[in-house]
């Protein structure tokens, strides 16, 4: 069954650096990464562990994993049915390093400004 246009969420991306970042992931992280997105269409940011966690402050980290190691993209949520995409980064340590979640909410902030 094909959901109407009215039901789809939309994907947005902060800026085209962070799509090129994307795209530039490893292919097997970027490969689950789609996957997730094409969940997301589909279902909001409702995914949950093991694909998506909340951070906190409206903040939610996208959890895409390949072979080549392991990925993070944060999101939020924009008006209407719209999730925007706000920065990526591969994950080498065991916790999200804190420059990473400065970023994030730098950038949810301003987001949710213009929204």
């Amino acid at each position: 069954m094909l959901l109407s246009d009215e039901r789809s969420w939309t994907i947005a991306y902060y800026d085209e650096q962070l799509q090129r970042e994307i795209r530039d992931l490893p292919i097997g992280i970027r490969s689950d990464y789609w996957r997730l997105v094409d969940l997301m269409k589909l279902h909001g940011a409702n995914l949950r562990m093991p694909h998506s966690r909340a951070m906190g402050g409206g903040l939610f980290e996208l959890r895409p994993r390949g072979r080549d190691g392991i990925g993070r993209v944060f999101y939020c949520m924009g008006t209407g049915r719209r999730i925007v995409m706000l920065h990526s980064f591969i994950k080498k340590t065991r916790q999200t390093p804190e420059d990473e979640l400065r970023i994030a909410h730098a950038r949810m902030k301003e987001v949710k400004g213009n929204v």
